[in-house]
């Protein structure tokens, strides 16, 4: 694609946003990044974004979706950008029992009035949204494209509907939307309340890990730069109209990961974590089939499981001073 065109990401603070925003810009995109929170995710401490600051090819606005709808619109008509990716939004699964309207409401609604809004500009060529695999519970079979939802918790019933919406608009006018759905990220610089991040600090400070339902939950886990790889080859190849599924087939349970981060600091699994009750709706396994986004749009994964376990490791370790300051717990934003 020409390098002159204009990519604008909703998000773009966030784990996957800072992965999204770092390798569109070595591809080439003038980027446009739009993010409630106006420092990055809790732990992209300086080192990861702070040269995208000084990249004339990115401008950064720090905007709520819900506080600051018509401010938005009136930057994405300023920058008028031929693709938009679509981060954004609550986050937590656990989290979206206790006032499910918050899920429903920057979820649901203000993306609603987004694509009323985006639905009427001509310069945009694509939007991708990147969704779930939690909209469509819990599986026990490989999940292709055409899978029935069937979401389980607020957040995940959050997703489903304005995937929906979406699809509605695609149909009736032929809005240019794309869906993805990744399996987990994960990878240096991810908040550091997710699993990986969170078993290394712990293991670092010698305290015993919480593992929910003793870790028999079942999932894929895709490497940051992998994943930001696997939306930037739907932006530019995918079909419009369509979904695509980014996974890995090396599923593993969650106790088995745990596993594998203890195995690359040498530490005893057993003595490392404490079996805890797990959390409400929860779905037990998430097994996506990918072959759609690698025979059409040629994607693949290039970091596996041990690799970027051992990436990760080692930013902990070189940046272990300033991320022992850091919350290592969720911390919740209406």
């Amino acid at each position: 694609m020409n390098s002159q065109q204009t990519l604008l990401i909703l998000g773009s603070n966030s784990f996957a946003g800072g992965c999204l925003v770092e390798q569109s810009l070595l591809a080439g995109y003038k980027v446009i990044g739009i993010n409630r929170s106006p420092e990055q995710s809790i732990s992209m401490v300086p080192y990861q974004l702070a040269g995208f600051s000084k990249s004339a090819q990115y401008q950064f606005y720090p905007l709520d979706l819900n506080l600051h709808f018509e401010e938005i619109c009136q930057v994405i008509l300023k920058h008028q950008p031929e693709y938009i990716v679509d981060l954004a939004g609550q986050g937590m699964v656990a989290e979206s029992w206790q006032q499910p309207e918050q899920w429903y409401q920057t979820n649901v609604v203000a993306k609603a009035k987004l694509i009323s809004f985006l639905n009427k500009q001509k310069f945009l060529k694509r939007y991708l949204r990147v969704s779930t695999p939690e909209v469509y519970g819990s599986t026990d079979s490989l999940i292709k494209e055409s899978q029935n939802y069937s979401p389980s918790t607020p957040y995940a019933v959050s997703h489903a509907a304005i995937d929906m919406h979406i699809n509605a608009f695609v149909q009736q006018h032929n809005f240019p939307a794309i869906i993805t759905r990744f399996s987990n990220f994960y990878g240096p610089t991810q908040q550091l309340y997710r699993i990986i991040p969170r078993a290394i600090i712990y293991a670092k400070l010698g305290k015993k890990l919480p593992l929910h339902g003793g870790g028999l939950a079942t999932r894929a886990f895709i490497y940051g730069n992998d994943a930001a790889n696997g939306i930037l080859a739907a932006l530019e190849h995918g079909v419009i109209g369509e979904s695509y599924h980014f996974s890995t087939q090396n599923f593993v349970t969650i106790r088995q990961l745990v596993e594998v981060v203890y195995q690359e600091l040498s530490l005893d699994f057993d003595d490392m974590v404490d079996m805890a009750d797990d959390r409400p709706g929860k779905d037990l396994k998430y097994l996506m089939d990918d072959n759609k986004a690698q025979k059409e749009l040629g994607w693949q994964p290039q970091v596996n499981l041990q690799q970027g376990i051992s990436h990760t490791i080692s930013w902990v370790n070189k940046h272990w001073t300033d991320i022992k300051q850091q919350p290592f717990n969720y911390i919740h934003k209406a």
